[in-house]
């Protein structure tokens, strides 16, 4: 949240371990974005009802701009239940101490309610409606069935379980972390989370299965529902945030600028959790996001937060070239380790489109056997990063087009990890391959990939946004500081045009 022009990050942290267990709110504040100051947690364990965590929840700023937080505790019984906070000092820009609610826990389960215990947890920011009512959403799961409760409240206080959830999904599982908020179907810019209206539609989101999946649709405020656009496209069946490591994301209304900003948390890519206690540290925040509803109103549009610009320095730029097929050709005068890189691609023929078989309907899949090392008609090209001098070890983002059943053309967009980390043990080491479908037609389009790396991160981002990947790789003593390198390939049978690149090197930003 923004307050009083200070950004505030909330997030799970454990003080003393790099493992899960005692979990208390971590806090952090910024006045970019871009760097960060830790301050004191936020929320400790200190009640019955959060004795064995605090856990997540989300942030509303009340009438008058004050601050609340609404979060999971979980008590002696391992039930999770529903608390409040509010800041000691509302005229502390920093809101160093939170202060509990005497009326907590807001809301338990018990034998009324008849709320699975060990599945109800993870508060929205809550929304104020026509009526004067709040709303905020739980989630929670039933045999199996993904159940986002809402809740009313006059006063933010007592909280009144609506009759029907405000979204139901059979056979979905838990809807960990959900999000709800509305989007301008005219404009770019954000909005307010209790805004409504005409030209407004609503996204819920939710982290199930290690992915976060989000469903646009119709938000009705009488009848407290939410109905997705297209179900075929909700949650668990279509769009992503990201396709790589992403989850338990978060947006909130950044009131100073008019935008909705997306946090999501990239885990380790890491089996053997023992390894995350010797290093000392585990996980991590994405770069923060704008999002925005594209003009064909079907899905959400990411990008980074302009601010990361500002780290930019010493560009290297270079003007239409040609990919010859098989060639690789060095991006040089690039710190490697920390960079953003902005390319075009484009084809003048199709003509040696690969077919795309029937049953590739799983783009992870298709990507983890069309992999960068396997040639192909048009691609893979794309970037290879944290590269070694002998290219033995790499991470390759790319494209490739195939052709539909109906002559028309599909993108592929792919983070392949199988050269990555490559002297570090595969059985103590996720080394998954990550791929998308992009909604681009590259007769029209040129094929736009941004990348940013910083070190063991790789957001990437093809089509001006339209669909994420992250990776987490551990590059080893062949790809690091002085010895990384970085390129750009072309592992098809047709040459291409690269008609715009630009590559960066980073600045390194104060981070907690």
């Amino acid at each position: 949240m923004i307050y009083m022009g200070i950004y505030h990050f909330f997030y799970q942290y454990n003080p003393y371990d790099a493992q899960a267990g005692n979990i208390v709110w971590g806090h952090s504040t910024s006045t970019d974005l871009v760097n960060w100051t830790p301050q004191p947690p936020a929320l400790l364990r200190s009640e019955p009802y959060d004795f064995k965590g605090c856990f997540s929840g989300s942030t509303t700023l009340l009438s008058g701009g004050k601050p609340a937080i609404l979060y999971t505790g979980v008590d002696f019984s391992d039930n999770q239940v529903q608390n409040l906070a509010v800041p000691k000092n509302l005229a502390d820009p920093y809101l160093i101490e939170w202060v509990k609610s005497p009326y907590n826990p807001l809301i338990a389960p018990n034998s009324v309610n008849k709320i699975d215990g060990r599945n109800f947890r993870d508060p929205t920011t809550a929304w104020l409606n026509p009526d004067g009512y709040w709303r905020m959403v739980v989630g929670n799961q039933q045999n199996g069935n993904g159940i986002g409760l809402l809740y009313r409240s006059k006063n933010f206080i007592d909280w009144i379980q609506a009759e029907q959830p405000l979204h139901f999904l059979n056979n979905s599982g838990m809807l960990e972390c959900p999000d709800f908020f509305p989007v301008s179907t005219i404009s770019e810019n954000g909005l307010e989370t209790s805004t409504m209206g005409p030209n407004v539609k609503h996204v819920f989101k939710a982290s199930t299965a290690s992915t976060d999946y989000y469903t646009i649709g119709v938000y009705n405020p009488n009848r407290d529902i939410f109905i997705p656009d297209n179900e075929s496209l909700d949650i668990g069946l279509g769009f992503r945030y990201d396709y790589g490591k992403f989850y338990a994301s978060k947006s909130f209304f950044d009131s100073a600028t008019n935008r909705r900003i997306l946090f999501g948390w990239v885990n380790e890519s890491v089996n053997n959790l023992e390894i995350n206690s010797i290093r000392g540290w585990a996980g991590l925040q994405g770069i923060p996001r704008r999002i925005w509803l594209h003009k064909s109103g079907k899905q959400m549009l990411q990008w980074p937060i302009v601010e990361i610009e500002k780290l930019r320095m010493n560009p290297v730029v270079e003007g239409t070239t040609v990919l010859m097929p098989g060639s690789v050709r060095e991006i040089s005068g690039v710190t490697a380790t920390q960079a953003d890189v902005e390319v075009s691609f484009s084809a003048k023929t199709l003509e040696n489109a690969e077919k795309l078989e029937g049953n590739w309907t799983n783009p992870q899949q298709v990507c983890s056997i069309k992999g960068a090392s396997v040639k192909g008609g048009v691609g893979p090209f794309g970037l290879l990063v944290l590269t070694s001098k002998d290219m033995q070890e790499y991470t390759a983002v790319f494209f490739r087009i195939f052709k539909g059943d109906n002559n028309n053309f599909i993108v592929l967009m792919c983070s392949d990890q199988t050269r990555s980390s490559l002297q570090l043990p595969s059985s103590d080491y996720d080394k998954t391959t990550y791929g998308a479908f992009l909604d681009v037609d590259p007769v029209q389009e040129k094929l736009s990939l941004r990348t940013l790396i910083d070190h063991s991160i790789v957001e990437s981002f093809g089509g001006e946004g339209k669909a994420c990947i992250t990776a987490r790789v551990y590059p080893t003593n062949l790809a690091v500081d002085g010895a990384t390198h970085l390129y750009v390939f072309n592992n098809g049978s047709q040459s291409l045009d690269i008609s715009k690149l630009t590559a960066w090197s980073m600045k390194t930003t104060q981070i907690n």
